[in-house]
């Protein structure tokens, strides 16, 4: 009997090609955050537009993402001397501070994400656009390293909410709240879609055991608009260390 010439085993055939049709599967870059302890943003997330303030800003901070109790918060009267005043106030016992509430404004329904502890915003009329103040509180931080933390923190904020866009600043200024030391820092942002913002963010320096913070936002950002936002910040006080 013959034996049969020896043939190695071939090896399987290349799998096919993709159809040209077929979609590839999205890439989404990542982009770095700068985290700037005391005033945590969101986690970061893909890349990708965000809408109008409040449909995507403020919809991101109370939507469903926080843990735990909300912060104990109620609404007071403001009697003081101030353009709000006799507006009605949120006492967030949580940060240790309190604000006004402009006329038109509301408090915010919904649960915050964990860096935040009371919000206000206001809606424009077509529902596109439109303006949030939210508090939070963390730990101390010494007169001297106020403006190095808010100017970290709120250019994380910036790249946080409009990744596809830029930011400049405007303003960088060391200010009081209720005699205690703070620094306020103003950013003129362009959302990278022909949009305008402005983002403004003051950390006080509340007592030698905590720090608070405030953080205001208006889309598109206008004279009105960035008096409202401003309006509520300088009502602040501080109602605890």
């Amino acid at each position: 009997m013959t034996t049969p010439p020896f043939t190695a085993p071939q090896p399987p055939p290349p799998p096919p090609a993709p159809h040209p049709s077929a979609a590839a599967p999205p890439h989404w870059p990542a982009y770095p955050v700068a985290y700037a302890p005391p005033c945590p943003v969101v986690p970061p997330a893909p890349a990708r537009r965000r809408g109008p303030v409040v449909a995507g800003v403020v919809a991101a901070l109370v939507f469903v993402l926080a843990v735990g109790s909300t912060a104990a918060w109620w609404l007071l009267r403001d009697d003081d001397s101030s353009p709000l005043a006799g507006r009605p106030r949120v006492a967030d016992e949580q940060a240790g501070i309190s604000y006004a509430v402009p006329e038109g404004w509301e408090r915010s329904d919904g649960k915050l994400i964990d860096a935040f502890t009371s919000s206000v915003d206001t809606k424009h009329g077509t529902g596109d656009g439109g303006s949030t103040v939210l508090a939070g509180r963390s730990d101390a931080i010494p007169e001297s390293d106020l403006r190095r933390q808010v100017e970290r923190a709120a250019k994380s904020n910036a790249v946080f909410f409009y990744p596809d866009g830029s930011s400049q600043p405007e303003e960088s200024r060391p200010t009081t709240v209720s005699h205690r030391p703070a620094h306020t820092v103003v950013l003129r942002v362009n959302d990278g879609h022909g949009g305008t913002a402005r983002l403004r963010m003051t950390l006080i320096a509340a007592s030698d055991h905590a720090s608070a913070f405030l953080l205001g936002i208006d889309q598109p950002a206008g004279p009105a608009e960035d008096k409202a936002v401003d309006a509520v910040m300088e009502s602040a006080t501080v109602t605890r260390g």
